[in-house]
């Protein structure tokens, strides 16, 4: 007998050997009809696998992340096991599951997919789905499974499995369709009621620009028919939104391939809103004890050597720049934390100066593939609002809690009301990937546990995915329509300051190694702009937009009076324009609200005549007449209460 430590701690026992979906059937028959896959210890299995040693178990389903990716990484099996059905002479790359659906990159020879081909493809992937197969997982010799790819021809297969160890293969069965992967799988394939294909893209192979480009299709499935109705509603929203494309409309950004791909160019109105959100931040953080520092874009390469950068985001950045000088060589810089360093170096400190806090909206360079940049969210260029905070030891977790205070302020100012924090540790199994002893990791690791604890935050625990340098909380932040970003981040470092050797004289007159946090609550202006204009739909908070107010005489007569008007509003520090086009007023209306512009001024003969203008508001129509004094006063009240 084993014993089964159930979430609530309490303890089952069970026959070596019980799986997952036995346990909760024993539970009930509801919850084993609804099982996709479990936690066993710390990792993710097949709820069909069997258990053979005492563990803690966790049933996942489609309610969970976890199983929802479950159901996922089944579907690219599927749709998998569909193609090959109807292209034969298919060669498959990997089929993850993603955040939201799956895809699978593959090689059609010389067939070119169509959308034609996506439909014949979903209908073959319910048929498939209705005849409950299961997904069997087999253990593999590195020799076998390399005899199975050689006989498919699969190259891609072939080249996965040679940088795997032995002992570590394992193949999917599911139908017709056997794959190498390492799982987990829902039990069978009738969990997956509604599928959807949604795009063919081009991904090359593993990534590198210089193998084939084989085609990547995209797809979601859900349980039901009605969940994938209202996903693709959403998706017509999310389209509506889409920031390269209000960005385009409201003119705040722009790209040009003569500058280069993924390298933004802000347009007036784009840097007037990044401007205020800089200088928001700046305010909050000259509250909070920061001082602002700049930085070059360039650094010599043994600063990132030194760091660690070089090895780790060497084949991300942009090729080291040759000087003059033979064997000097420099790099746009990939981060800003190797110059914050060095600034914190150019004076002796004592632990009474203690904690430095260094801030800057430093602009980096990494660059992205091609086939990953997209708008605003992946570029080559952007600026973090990064800061770093030397501090001691016993500071640690008060100015950890310090910074999480600043990302909350900023999204209640900014209505970001449904986030998570993610608290990403270590591969608990795999830290080849990580710089430091394992003493100060945990450290840091428990300063950042002890934090969310004391602040009463509700986290999640991800493994595997901290910084190279030190452990992190995330900030995930669902937006106005429910999907997920990653904005803010907190890491606490103990390695870069060994590795520039940083020092502070202690009150015992020694020298002591600082803490470093590493901080940006925005994270990129350029991602954090784009996931604003998506969240508001382009109708940013009052404080923030471009053009508060827009004056829209009736007739050219009543120009010099709408100048007048927006004299006084200036005057008030009210951001507004005049739309002085020989065009009716309904049009006016109907284009500045397309605009986007929250306070919409009408003036003709009788405000012109009484010293008023007619006011009305997005999303709200008419507010009625108002004195120009009294509209200054309802703005500025109304940016009061959002800022404080």
């Amino acid at each position: 007998m084993i014993n089964i430590t159930l979430p609530d701690n309490s303890v089952h026992q069970f026959e070596e050997g019980v799986t997952a979906l036995e346990v909760a059937r024993s539970i009930s028959e509801g919850l084993a009809r609804n099982v996709l896959a479990a936690k066993v210890d710390n990792e993710i299995w097949d709820a069909t696998r069997p258990i053979n040693h005492d563990v803690k178990l966790r049933l996942y389903t489609w309610d969970n992340t976890e199983g929802k990716a479950a159901m996922w990484h089944s579907s690219a099996h599927l749709m998998a096991e569909a193609i090959e059905l109807l292209f034969p002479n298919v060669k498959f790359g990997i089929g993850p599951d993603i955040e939201n659906g799956f895809y699978y990159d593959m090689d059609f020879g010389d067939h070119n997919v169509v959308a034609e081909d996506l439909v014949k493809i979903e209908a073959k992937m319910i048929e498939l789905a209705r005849q409950k197969q299961q997904f069997i997982r087999k253990d593999v010799s590195k020799k076998d499974a390399i005899e199975y790819f050689t006989k498919k021809e699969d190259p891609y297969k072939l080249e996965l499995i040679n940088d795997l160890q032995e002992g570590s293969i394992t193949f999917y069965e599911s139908g017709s369709f056997t794959d190498l992967c390492r799982g987990p799988h829902i039990p069978d394939t009738s969990f997956i009621k509604a599928v959807k294909l949604l795009k063919i893209a081009g991904a090359y192979w593993r990534g590198d620009e210089k193998r084939k480009q084989l085609t990547r299709i995209y797809g979601i499935t859900f349980p039901k028919q009605k969940e994938l109705t209202e996903y693709l509603e959403l998706l017509e929203e999310a389209k509506k939104r889409d920031h390269r494309k209000l960005g385009k409309e409201m003119e705040l950004f722009a790209f040009s391939q003569n500058v280069g791909s993924g390298l933004p160019l802000w347009l007036p109105k784009g840097t007037d809103l990044r401007m205020r959100l800089e200088n928001f931040l700046r305010s909050v953080q000259k509250k909070a004890g920061y001082l602002q520092v700049i930085t070059p874009h360039i650094g010599n390469v043994e600063l990132y050597k030194t760091s660690g950068h070089f090895q780790k985001y060497g084949k991300d950045s942009f090729q080291p720049i040759d000087t003059p000088v033979e064997g000097e060589q420099f790099m746009l810089k990939p981060m800003n934390c190797p110059h914050h360093c060095e600034i914190y170096k150019v004076k002796p400190h004592s632990y009474k100066d203690l904690p430095v806090r260094l801030a800057e909206f430093g602009t980096v360079y990494r660059y992205e593939q091609s086939g990953e940049l997209h708008g605003l969210t992946r570029v080559r260029s952007f600026t973090q609002d990064d800061a770093h905070i030397f501090c001691r030891p016993d500071q640690l977790k008060q100015e950890f809690i310090g910074v999480i205070d600043i990302v909350l302020h900023i999204f209640k100012v900014l209505h970001f009301d449904d986030y998570t924090a993610q608290i990403s540790l270590r591969d608990q199994n795999d830290r080849a990937k990580y710089i430091g002893t394992d003493e100060n990791w945990e450290k840091a690791e428990q300063a950042i546990l002890e934090a969310t604890q004391e602040k009463g935050m509700k986290t999640t625990v991800e493994y595997g995915e901290a910084a190279f340098y030190g452990p992190k909380l995330d900030f995930m932040v669902r937006d106005a329509i429910g999907r997920k970003w990653q904005l803010g981040t907190i890491q606490v470092d103990y390695n870069l300051p060994e590795r520039f050797d940083l020092e502070y004289v202690g009150s015992d007159n020694q020298k002591h190694r600082p803490v470093m946090i590493h901080r940006a609550p925005f994270g990129s202006m350029e991602r954090f702009v784009a996931v604003l204009i998506e969240h508001t739909g382009g109708k940013f908070p009052l404080w923030l937009t471009p053009e508060q107010a827009i004056i829209l005489p009736i007739s050219e007569k009543y120009h010099e009076y709408a100048n007048n008007v927006l004299n006084l509003l200036n005057n008030s520090d009210i951001r507004a324009t005049i739309d002085e086009r020989s065009e009716k007023i309904g049009k006016k209306i109907r284009d500045a609200e397309l605009q986007r512009i929250p306070y919409l001024l009408i003036v003709g003969e009788k405000e012109a005549a009484e010293g008023n203008i007619s006011v009305r508001k997005q999303g709200s129509g008419d507010l009625g007449t108002f004195s120009i004094e009294k509209f200054a006063n309802l703005i500025n009240d109304e940016i009061k209460t959002i800022l404080g």
